[in-house]
């Protein structure tokens, strides 16, 4: 099958692949853009899955007020390399992590640190099961899995801690 310019094109739009990969896509699925849309995501989710072990030493740490001050959040993102921290795809996922943070109040990072026994739902209380704030369709896993297939680094939410004006945790008593 013959794979045009502007189907590839179309293709990079949707999930900013690299040209090869796009193209490559549309061959495997002969020419379906919504098969090589899910062929892409799966691919992203293996990259992501094999740098998993990878040391993040760098990053940042991003900051959100909103709007009238009164609700703030603060999350620290990691990466492998200061060059990748510097990248518009690393602040705007940083950026969009943190408005997540203040928007859904979750309490912890992952599945993984839930207390055993708890009754209480992930997708509420882990930041990376809950439902992504700019399109429900989609994790903040899934939001995360994108940009690591992007940036091809490691990418991990550290910490964060969000403020909202006159609620304080039991911590701070």
């Amino acid at each position: 099958m013959e794979i045009s310019i502007e189907m590839v094109k179309e293709l990079r739009n949707q999930c900013s692949a690299g040209v090869m990969e796009c193209r490559n896509a549309l061959l495997e699925v002969e020419g379906d853009l919504g098969k090589a849309l899910q062929v892409l995501k799966e691919k992203g989710l293996l990259k992501a899955e094999k740098k998993v072990d990878r040391v993040t030493g760098q990053g940042l740490v991003e900051a959100y007020i909103h709007t009238g001050g009164r609700i703030g959040a603060l999350v620290e993102v990691n990466c492998e390399t200061d060059f990748v921290a510097r990248t518009d795809e690393f602040k705007g996922l940083a950026h969009d992590l943190a408005m997540q943070v203040a928007a859904l109040s979750p309490q912890y990072i992952s599945e993984e640190e839930l207390p055993e026994g708890a009754d209480i739902e992930p997708q509420v209380a882990c930041l990376l099961q809950q439902p992504f704030i700019r399109d429900s369709a989609q994790t903040v896993r899934d939001i995360i899995v994108e940009v690591i297939a992007k940036v091809g680094e490691n990418i991990r939410v550290s910490r964060f801690s969000r403020f909202e004006l006159g609620v304080r945790d039991e911590e701070d008593d």
